[in-house]
């Protein structure tokens, strides 16, 4: 299916944004998680592409995207997430965001709330200033390894994230070890952006029609699922079965279908 995709290049203020595309209509911008790239979507592209213009991009210093020598705040995720609207002509749009993706999602909606005409929230933490100082003092880094000659922190960074995919599914491993590797210098920086941004502040000002999900295995963020939902009046919830952090990728049949039924609810629009 995923011969059916399209890549292209934006340029931004930030240089240039990389992203890929499926379908036709009403369109969808899919933010991953970190340290991946638009592969973390590339199963589920066709998928929504059957209904809407899907476009699964590579966050800004992610995948073949520029790397801006600034640090990395989720702000500056975000504004690349809007310039490759801007760069791509797109008034209002529908945000889908795993993960990091989700961080950045609630900040675009934050941002430009007329512009965002849906938005989904997959396995997405609530940072708030409680959770900033939790994972200042007690949390150690999620991706991070130090290059070693005989290559043992390929092993490292696999082992890192054994733990939190399907054993069955070494493939999904693969993958992200693969987009790891590319930016491995800076491989922890989109969780350290996460954990200094303000949610707390931001997400009140969201505006879009908003649904939360996330997998049931998820121990990262299920906890947070209820806390994302109340934060934004009228968002629907669910809990997707039999998956957890990999969601995307390992269920995407599963996560196409319930993020397909949300935005066939939301009104038409014509961009």
């Amino acid at each position: 299916m995923s011969s059916h995709v399209r890549h292209g290049f934006a340029d931004t203020r930030h240089g240039q944004v990389h992203y890929v595309e499926h379908g036709t209509g009403d369109p969808v911008v899919l933010l991953h998680q970190t340290p991946r790239s638009w592969d973390e979507y590339r199963d589920v592209l066709p998928l929504l592409g059957a209904h809407h213009r899907a476009i699964a991009m590579d966050t800004l210093g992610f995948g073949a995207s520029a790397r801006p020598a600034d640090p990395w705040t989720i702000e500056l995720f975000a504004a690349g997430v809007l310039d490759l609207c801007d760069a791509l002509g797109l008034d209002r749009v529908a945000v889908v965001g795993h993960h990091t993706g989700g961080v950045i999602a609630v900040e675009v909606a934050a941002a430009a709330p007329e512009r965002v005409h849906g938005l989904v929230l997959s396995a997405t933490p609530f940072v708030d200033a409680a959770r900033r100082q939790r994972v200042a003092t007690s949390r150690p880094p999620i991706d991070h390894v130090v290059p070693a000659a005989d290559g043992s922190h390929l092993g490292q960074l696999w082992a890192n994230r054994a733990g939190f995919y399907p054993p069955d599914r070494p493939d999904l491993l693969d993958r992200l070890v693969r987009d790891a590797l590319a930016v491995l210098d800076r491989v922890e920086e989109g969780h350290r952006a996460v954990n200094r941004y303000r949610m707390e502040e931001r997400i009140g000002l969201v505006r879009a029609p908003t649904l939360a999900l996330c997998g049931e295995l998820d121990t990262f963020s299920l906890p947070d699922l209820p806390r994302i939902a109340a934060a934004i009046p009228g968002t629907r919830s669910a809990v997707l079965p039999g998956t957890g952090v990999p969601a995307v990728d390992h269920r995407p049949e599963q996560f196409a279908a319930v993020v397909g039924e949300f935005l066939a609810s939301l009104p038409a629009q014509v961009s």
